[in-house]
Formats: C-alpha cells, sequence, structure tokens
C-alpha cells in the first residue's frame, strides 16, 4: 500500500470516529431531557405522592389537588434504612419522608382528610407501582396521577407500563420548582447522579430485573 493510500484511509477514518464522538456526544447530552415526560391533565381518582425529593413532589401534588383533577391525595411509604434504624435504637426520633410530604400538603391547603398514607414498606419505586396498583384496582379507578422528579419521570412511566399491564392509565407529573436541569445535567454531580441512575434503572427495568434496587 502506498503511502497516499493510506493516508487517505486513515483520514476516511479519523472522520468517521469524530462523527461517531460527535454524535455521541450529542445523544449524551440530550439524555438529560428525554428523560423528563409530562403527561397532560386529566381527570383521575387520585394523586399519588412517590416518596423522595421533599417538597418538590408534595407540591405538585397540592396544585393539582388545589385544581380539582382528582379528589385524594395518596402518599407511599419507604422502607426503614440502616440510619434509621440506628436512630431508634439510640432513642433519637426520626421523621419518615411521607410526613414530610403529609406536612407540605397541609401547608398548601390539602386538607388532612382527603390525604391517605398507603400501607405497606417499599424498597424502591418498582415496589410502588404495585402498591398503587393494588390499591387503585380497590377502588375500581382507571386513571392515576404520580408525582415524582423531572429526572425520574421517564422511569415512573416506563415502570408504570410494565407492572400495570394497562390495567389503568397512569398520568406523570413534576412540579416546575424542581431544581434539576435537563439541558445541562452534567454541570453538577446532584445532577449526573440522578441521569446515571434512571438511565440503570431503565436499562435494568427492560431486562426484567436482575439487578435489586433500593431507593
Amino acid at each position: 500500500m502506498n503511502s497516499l493510500k493510506f493516508k487517505a484511509i486513515v483520514w476516511r477514518r479519523s472522520i468517521i470516529a469524530i462523527l461517531v464522538l460527535a454524535l455521541g456526544l450529542f445523544w449524551l447530552s440530550r439524555l438529560g431531557t428525554w428523560l423528563v415526560v409530562a403527561d397532560p391533565l386529566e381527570k383521575a381518582q387520585t394523586i399519588v405522592v412517590f416518596g423522595g425529593h421533599i417538597p418538590f413532589r408534595a407540591m405538585e401534588a397540592a396544585q393539582i389537588y388545589k385544581g380539582g383533577w382528582a379528589p385524594e391525595v395518596w402518599l407511599t411509604q419507604g422502607r426503614v434504612n440502616a440510619e434509621q434504624q440506628a436512630l431508634d435504637q439510640l432513642g433519637i426520633p426520626t421523621v419518615p419522608e411521607h410526613e414530610y410530604s403529609r406536612q407540605v400538603l397541609l401547608r398548601l391547603g390539602v386538607p388532612a382528610a382527603v390525604i391517605r398514607i398507603l400501607d405497606g414498606r417499599n424498597r424502591n419505586t418498582a415496589d410502588e407501582v404495585r402498591t398503587v396498583q393494588r390499591e387503585l384496582e380497590k377502588i375500581s379507578g382507571r386513571r392515576v396521577f404520580l408525582i415524582t422528579s423531572k429526572y425520574h419521570t421517564r422511569r415512573v412511566k416506563v415502570l408504570w407500563r410494565m407492572l400495570s399491564n394497562n390495567r389503568s392509565q397512569a398520568i406523570v407529573r413534576y412540579t416546575d420548582a424542581d431544581p434539576f436541569d435537563a439541558s445541562r445535567w452534567w454541570r453538577t454531580a446532584g445532577d449526573s447522579m440522578a441521569v446515571f441512575r434512571e438511565v440503570f434503572g431503565i436499562l435494568n427495568a427492560w431486562a426484567g430485573f436482575p439487578v435489586s434496587s433500593e431507593r
């Protein structure tokens, strides 16, 4: 092979590599935006606040309730983690996440009588989806609001489709006050960790949950 042919091959392969890298970086930069979805508002039987990211999830639930879109707000419970157990053993009281969310709802004008804490401890989002589906079936509900964080919305929709068997419709929402920056997610460690965790969670769900996860 003469030097001109060799240089031409190297040049073509370099161009291809640069294009592939550019496309990869572009796709990666859009990953945060891809994770964020929001369904249009519709009347539903209830509003569910998933655990975590206090107070933002409860804030959106309060706004939807006050808008007259659903008559109740449900709160899921997380599991008791090792830190809470250690504090309990030391006689130091702890406040569960769902209680903080309840306080947020009350502060924002949601009546205590319409707030319900669902039975059962949930290790992760998949458990929460199963819990909500069971409770929804008890009231013959066909539509439910699922309130979570911006970065978590895509995974919630994936899990609902997989685990509910289309027995009911989920309206997935988040609050605009959520600080997650979808278009610049790589700029902070917190947003970066959230994106990689969500992508892993979605891939894990698509693969049939080979890895057991805990929130």
